[in-house]
């Protein structure tokens, strides 16, 4: 490939040299430029690549895009100029790698909750259903059967096109991907052509981003006015943002609803442990998934797969056959009647779900014990109203760390700690060690006691000082359960 076929469909402003010139590679990284690769001088939040074009240029770039030529060019290098260059590495990446995202549907689910769920579940029925089926989620970047372990919810731009085109190598039919709203902002997933999109819900999350709550809607907002009218939307109605993600969409318009008149609705009938039975589009259904957020989940996938042309009652079939999500309500029950529910709700709405889902099956008579702590270096706000939830539906709350990443645990705990009104003290203890915390609650807990460890989920490290020490939720329950495998 050359730069001229490269650039064929970015819109260009100035171009100094050979389009000519052979193209091997794309990078964002000058010390991953080599000769023949195009450098992508991207503005990061913390970094602006243009400080190391020189750079790039000594490592044998053949080609240089950038929103600001510099002052000194190479007689051997390209110099493109445009307008955003985090928009155009995407724009880039799918022209380098053959537009993958056109030669199957990839479908996008955006939200504050429920993301991860709604696109593994979809991978799963798919593959069930009989196709060859990718997946791009927090948990992990999956071709069939095939997976790697993912480190960001939405990787970069060459990453999602590398992976996009090795699904379509593999045959892949069907593409589900988590949109976060990072990714939105910052144009990771600028030259997809999305065939469908899915949102979940917006609450309290990802501010110290944002900045506000406002900024963050338009963030997630602006995934739904960039689908085509060849794409289809759906969107939560149970969510007071839900119609404002679609109002401005070119694409196809679908509602769902657990409670309002919805193209698509789900009622659950009845709710344990083991599962719950739903009345879903007017059919009843048992799934081996527990509270209405799941069953709100369980809904967008049908909902999906109904607009994927999937046969009705195949679709229902499988999806009583589905299976709960790593690290998402997860439950270990001890050999002596203790309940434990591992699961990664990390914000106060998601941690409001699960704790109303417990509430939905327990008969009181027991004791509910919930250990909880928040992340460092993210949204601080969520810190107390995170302790508040927690202590509005259990009986006993344990504050602890989470991944303090380069934080105090300390001084995280104590923002929880100004949630915690005068009434509630006496329900609280603070335990900054996570593992002490789990088995603290393990040790107060009675047979027929629940136990929610709420926060890390499907995660196995802690984040301490930039390193990822080995913890695992799981683990450390079942060790105090003595059921260590």
């Amino acid at each position: 490939m050359n730069l001229n076929q490269l650039i064929e469909n970015v819109e260009v402003l100035e171009v100094l040299g050979d389009v000519s010139a052979g193209i091997d590679g794309i990078a964002f990284d000058s010390r991953k430029v080599k000769p023949g690769t195009v450098f992508v001088a991207q503005r990061g939040v913390h970094v602006d690549g243009h400080r190391f074009i020189e750079k790039a240029v000594e490592n044998g770039a053949s080609a240089i895009f950038c929103v600001e030529l510099p002052e000194n060019v190479s007689e051997n290098v390209s110099y493109v100029k445009v307008a955003d260059t985090n928009r155009v590495l995407g724009e880039l990446a799918a022209a380098f790698y053959g537009y993958p995202a056109q030669k199957m549907k990839v479908v996008g689910v955006t939200g504050t909750n429920g993301k991860t769920s709604i696109a593994t579940l979809l991978h799963r029925l798919f593959m069930m259903q009989g196709y060859s089926v990718g997946l791009i989620s927090t948990i992990s970047f999956k071709i069939n059967e095939h997976e790697e372990t993912a480190s960001h919810t939405t990787p970069d731009a060459l990453k999602i096109q590398q992976l996009l085109a090795e699904m379509v190598n593999e045959g892949c039919e069907f593409c589900f991907m988590e949109v976060s709203s990072h990714a939105i902002h910052q144009q990771r997933i600028a030259g997809i052509d999305f065939s469908g999109g899915i949102f979940t819900n917006i609450t309290h999350d990802h501010l110290d981003y944002h900045k506000t709550f406002a900024e963050y809607i338009k963030a997630k907002k602006a995934f739904f006015d960039g689908l085509s009218d060849e794409a289809f939307a759906i969107t939560n109605i149970d969510d007071k943002n839900g119609l404002v993600m679609i109002q401005n969409t070119k694409a196809s318009k679908f509602t769902y609803s657990n409670r309002a008149m919805a193209d698509y609705r789900c009622k659950v009938l009845e709710s344990h442990f083991d599962g719950m039975l739903l009345n879903l589009d007017g059919q009843e259904v048992w799934t081996r998934f527990v509270g209405m957020f799941n069953a709100s989940n369980l809904l967008a996938v049908y909902a999906t797969a109904i607009q994927l042309g999937q046969d009705k009652q195949e679709v229902l079939a499988h999806i009583s056959d589905l299976q709960s999500v790593q690290g998402r309500f997860e439950t270990i029950r001890s050999l002596d009647g203790k309940y434990a529910i591992v699961d990664y709700a990390h914000t106060p709405d998601a941690l409001k779900n699960v704790l109303t889902a417990i509430s939905e099956i327990r008969t009181r008579n027991e004791q509910l014990i919930t250990v909880v702590g928040a992340g460092g270096d993210r949204d601080k706000t969520k810190r107390p109203e995170m302790a508040k939830e927690a202590l509005l539906a259990s009986d006993k709350v344990i504050l602890t760390s989470d991944n303090p990443r380069t934080e105090d645990p300390a001084a995280i705990i104590k923002d929880m700690e100004d949630g915690v009104e005068p009434q509630y003290k006496s329900k609280v203890v603070s335990i900054e060690n996570r593992r002490e915390a789990i088995k603290t609650a393990a040790l107060l807990a009675q047979p027929g006691d629940i136990i929610l460890i709420a926060g890390k989920g499907h995660e196995n490290y802690q984040d301490v000082n930039g390193v990822k020490h080995h913890f695992d939720d799981k683990e450390e329950i079942k060790k105090c359960f003595g059921l260590e495998d």
